[in-house]
Order: C-alpha cells, then structure tokens, then sequence
C-alpha cells in the first residue's frame, strides 16, 4: 500500500515514523512551510520534514490546497502533484492546512486522520490541552474516515488511554502520539485486509477545542485550586500558565491544589520556601506551586526560585 502523508509537528512525526518503521510506502509528504522560531528566528523545517528528507521521502510545501483562496496557482500545483503521484490513501495527523472536498476525492481510499481525543468528545485544534483543562479522567485517539465538516468523519478505529493525575500536555501529547502511530499501522493493515468498518459520529457530547490563545495563559486565582492546577498542567509547554506579582509576569510549571480555609484573598502568597513550595491562595483552596520561572529565567524548582525572587507575603493579582 503506497501512502502519502501529510502532517507538520512531532505528534504527526512519531506517526509518520511508525509507518515508515512499519514497511509502508511513502513516496510523497505533505508538511506546512517552513517557519521562523527560536531566539533567532531563523526558519525551521517541522518535525515531519525533518523525518521525511533524513530517509530521503519526497516533501511538498504548499501554502495552500484551496483552488478558491489566495493563492489558487499553488494550490493548483499541489493538486497536479497528488494526482501524479501513485498512492492508495492520504494519511494527515496534525497538518494544519484545510483539506479541500478536491483534495479528498484524490486518493482511491480516502484520506484517514488520526486525531488525539475520543471523538466526538473534543474536535478542533488542542483536544489535549482541553481534556486536562476540564478534568476528563481518560483520552484516546480516534482514526477517522475524513470528510469536509471539523472532525466529524466517520470513525474506522478507537482506542482510550487514562489521563494520569499528573499528566501535562506534554506528556499526554507524547503517550496519545505513540499510540497514534501503533493505531494507524494497525487500520491500514486492516485496510489492506479486510476493509475497515465506518461507524458515524453521533452529536451528542461533541465538544470545539478551540485553540489555546496566549491570553488564556494569565490565571484568575479567584478560581478554584483545582481547576487553576488543571490549567497548569494543561498549558504546559504553551503558552505556560502564569500570575502577575508587583507587575511581573510569574509561570507556574508545576503545582498541585490544596484544602485550606479561605482566611486570605485570592492571590495571597500564605507561604513560600524550601519546605512548602510557594503556596497561594484561591477562590476556594489553594496552590502549591513547585516550578517556577520569571522573565528571561529558568524554570526553576520553588526553593531555587524564591532565593532570587521573594514572595512571602506578597499577592498575586
């Protein structure tokens, strides 16, 4: 079975690798161009290109796949490209281009996505961060047949895996990436044998999981210990969540909710040092927060932190 794929960062790269490892033919993949990052902003190829040139796979950049958007010559470039390339199905995990219904209608045997959440439970761009966010006590990820609605394909294969008390989205992301790479390897065999059997999406419990935006990465400590110790967890790596002490911006790395009396204002430092950590009152509760950073810091542990940046005593706004 020749397989083009189309994906960008490292979730879409450990599955990429899994069907290469796997046997599979890839003569064509399809990642975002090529972005300006880090310190320096020089331009970066994603994690799926990376992979791709270092075991000499074929890459395509297009900017765009809509023969109806801004840039229809290259689209239409991409279009002649898949056409002319051999394959039997489009595999995409995490591209972040839209796929056109002309581009869907290209493979014989469809385009299967491997999206990281139970569906319908969370469609949309960061079902990880919001599975932690909210508390659910298990994820998964769902191969699906695509089709032009937001995630809303048919399933073909599920598979759930709990969310540890202690699960960032760093490491869920990790855990869901190589289970998407063993589940895709499993559909397409099965594929491959006896077909894959679609089971429609039903609406009920469907959730958007919108993108996380950099504003939500400032905590309003009137919440609840809980749901500020999801946050953390969620927003870890991106954008990192943080409160604001004396004007300057504080992330919170790690933490975890504790029960105590609400004597104090939301925001209060009730105590920081070596022993405790830096522990901050909430709306109901409050945080103990063990890994620290300040502007142009390290991420530190709390007895590290507080030696150069004093908190007793002080509020959070």
């Amino acid at each position: 079975m020749k397989i083009i794929f189309a994906g960008t960062p490292e979730f879409a790269a450990v599955a990429l690798a899994a069907l290469h490892a796997a046997g599979f033919e890839i003569p064509l993949v399809l990642t975002q161009p090529d972005r300006p990052a880090g310190r320096g902003m020089q331009l970066q190829a994603s994690a799926v290109k990376q992979f791709a040139l270092a075991h000499d796979i074929p890459v395509a950049q297009p900017i765009s796949l809509r023969l109806d958007g801004k840039y229809p010559e290259i689209a239409q470039e991409a279009h002649e490209l898949l056409r002319a390339t051999p394959h039997d199905v489009m595999v995409v995990a995490a591209y972040g281009l839209i796929l056109p219904q002309s581009v869907l209608d290209i493979p014989p045997l469809g385009c299967l996505n491997i999206h990281a959440s139970l569906l319908p439970r969370w469609r949309g761009a960061a079902p990880i961060h919001r599975a932690i966010e909210v508390g659910d006590e298990e994820t998964g990820v769902t191969i699906m047949q695509m089709e032009l609605g937001l995630d809303t394909g048919p399933m073909l294969l599920m598979e759930s895996l709990p969310i540890a008390a202690d699960d960032t989205t760093a490491s869920l992301h990790d855990k869901l990436a190589r289970l998407g790479g063993k589940m895709i390897v499993d559909a397409l065999r099965k594929l491959e044998q006896d077909g894959l059997t679609a089971t429609p999406q039903p609406e009920a419990g469907a959730n958007y999981a919108a993108k996380i935006a950099k504003e939500e990465a400032t905590l309003d400590l009137k919440q609840s210990a809980q749901e500020l110790a999801r946050k953390i967890r969620a927003f870890n790596p991106f954008p990192g969540a943080m409160g604001i002490c004396n004007g300057t911006p504080v992330k919170f790395w790690q933490a975890e909710a504790l029960e105590c009396s609400n004597q104090w204002p939301a925001g209060q430092v009730i105590s920081a040092n070596a022993q405790d950590g830096v522990v901050i009152a909430c709306g109901d509760g409050a945080l103990r927060v063990t890994e620290l950073q300040k502007p142009g810091g390290k991420r530190l542990p709390a007895a590290e932190f507080i030696k150069g940046f004093a908190l007793e005593g002080e509020r959070f706004q």
